[in-house]
């Protein structure tokens, strides 16, 4: 079956808690959705805000190559002609060739939200569709609340379908608005619909039931191909169907044709790009997508996919754009080991000695309270280490951190070091925002002129996570620091009971890394 994916992330997805997406975020969004092969998007409601009635005028200009936008929009108000209702004068305003509009299938809502009779739903409905359709307007309907609508009044939920597709709706989507039913009644009420009515049907669901894509699935399966969604299921309350889910499962699983194959290499990207323009940090846990979907921690599965990894990922990666990972921890075992010294480009295959030695010394400091997962430049290092690949840049003589505090006054931290390189001795000091900071500026103002190359080096993230908090101030203390020079990102780590002692560490073992790479690529270069 050939389906379309209608993506409705700048309306529906842009009513989720905490989203405001601009104007200029709208369109930047519509491009990737187009890019990417998206079949239809919702642009947003133009009677509703001047925001997305600018939008329909500015998206105009846009070279779309796949996407149709779509005005959305509900049905005309009670005793009002189509020709005077606001929300008709404001979506032909928008001039797209595809509309949709929202109508009331749950007799509840009729009664209690509208208020007004059964039949004259219907009359706003069937008026609206009517109307749009002798301007020239390809309609999408879709039937809100239609599962719990037919679930509780099956008879009336048929007719607002029927009134529906004899106003000449195209397409009639099947609304679980509340996100409220269970995958086996959406597939039994779809496949009914679809023996009965002869239209192309939709589905739209809500995932407050934690089924969203389940259910989109199940509609697929008895029929329907026109699927609506958001991008990382954006969307009120507990969000809508995650488009980033159901695409792979449709294509990859179900066997569907609608987007290309190809294409799906950029499902990750895509999901990245629309987390940054709604300013979120990125669920890494996302089926899929997420940085965590195809990440491998326990020794066994590292063992296993070494093999064939087959044995513990559904699909490869790479067709949606991510990637296979090992995690390095105190569960780890030699083959997780011998896996990240690949990707290092260490090989330590044959030399098991070393190999359960370096696996050995992880227990040992996870035990302590290191942690790899975040710090594999640490990791690194530390399997150089015990190959006899790495040297010390550097030798401490000590540093002193005073942090001067006066009443009215914010704290001033200021850090003096004495460090030696080869029979040289640098004595400096710097003042800092914090007493990492200053250590942290004090230690490159020393460092600069026996190796320059560190001014490319800047400290991009720093956290602290303190066990045993019975310990109190004593507690042991974990810092992780990402370091980047422009081109690559690394993370080191240190533990200690002293927090400028474990942020020591960590800053060390940032320095060592850079130098230590800058210095194989020197190596590489020389012939």
């Amino acid at each position: 079956m050939n389906v379309e994916f209608y993506d409705t992330t700048l309306r529906d997805g842009a009513q989720s808690e905490d989203i405001s997406f601009s104007l200029t975020d709208k369109l930047r969004i519509t491009e990737k959705l187009d890019e990417f092969g998206i079949h239809f998007i919702e642009g947003g409601w133009p009677g509703s805000n001047p925001k997305d009635l600018q939008y329909f005028k500015e998206v105009k200009r846009l070279n779309l190559k796949t996407s149709k936008v779509t005005a959305f929009s509900s049905t005309i108000k009670h005793q009002t002609s189509p020709e005077e209702d606001e929300n008709m004068k404001a979506v032909l305003d928008a001039d797209t060739e595809y509309v949709t509009i929202v109508g009331k299938s749950w007799d509840l809502h009729v009664r209690d939200a509208l208020k007004v009779s059964l039949d004259s739903n219907l009359r706003m409905i069937e008026r609206t569709i009517a109307f749009l359709k002798k301007k020239d307007r390809k309609v999408f309907f879709d039937a809100e609340h239609f599962y719990d609508g037919y679930k509780r009044n099956e008879a009336y939920a048929k007719k607002v379908i029927k009134v529906a597709i004899d106003a000449g709706a195209d397409v009639v989507v099947l609304c679980d608005t509340n996100g409220g039913s269970m995958p086996y009644e959406v597939y039994s009420i779809t496949d009914g619909v679809r023996q009965n009515f002869h239209v192309k049907l939709g589905i739209h669901t809500h995932n407050d039931s934690e089924l969203a894509v389940a259910n989109t699935l199940m509609a697929v399966k008895a029929g329907a191909s026109h699927i609506q969604g958001t991008i990382n299921g954006y969307g009120e309350r507990c969000g809508n169907a995650n488009l980033c889910s159901i695409i792979p499962n449709v294509i990859l699983k179900m066997g569907h044709t609608g987007i290309e194959k190809e294409r799906l290499v950029h499902l990750r990207s895509l999901s990245l790009f629309v987390d940054e323009m709604a300013n979120f940090i990125p669920d890494k846990h996302r089926p899929y997508v997420g940085e965590s979907a195809f990440a491998h921690k326990g020794g066994i599965h590292v063992s296993a996919i070494r093999r064939n990894p087959e044995t513990y990922e559904h699909i490869k990666p790479e067709l949606i754009g991510n990637t296979q990972r090992v995690l390095i921890s105190d569960l780890s075992g030699e083959s997780s080991i011998l896996y990240k010294a690949k990707e290092f480009n260490i090989d330590i295959e044959k030399d098991k000695k070393l190999v359960r030695e370096v696996v050995r010394q992880v227990k040992d400091l996870e035990m302590y309270g290191y942690q790899f997962e975040g710090a594999e430049g640490s990791l690194e290092l530390l399997i150089k280490k015990a190959l006899g690949l790495h040297k010390k840049y550097f030798d401490l003589v000590g540093f002193k951190v005073i942090v001067d505090k006066k009443e009215r006054n914010n704290p001033v931290s200021e850090a003096t070091i004495m460090i030696r390189v080869g029979d040289r001795v640098e004595h400096t000091a710097a003042l800092g925002k914090g007493p990492v900071n200053a250590l942290d500026m004090a230690l490159r103002k020393a460092l600069y002129k026996f190796y320059p190359v560190l001014r490319e080096v800047e400290l991009v993230d720093y956290k602290v996570r303190v066990f045993t908090a019975k310990e109190g101030t004593e507690a042991v203390t974990r810092v992780l620091i990402e370091s980047s020079d422009g081109k690559r990102a690394w993370g080191t780590v240190g533990v200690s009971e002293n927090i400028i002692e474990a942020s020591w560490q960590a800053l060390v073992d940032s320095i060592d890394y850079k130098l230590l790479i800058e210095e194989e690529k020197r190596n590489e270069e020389t012939p």
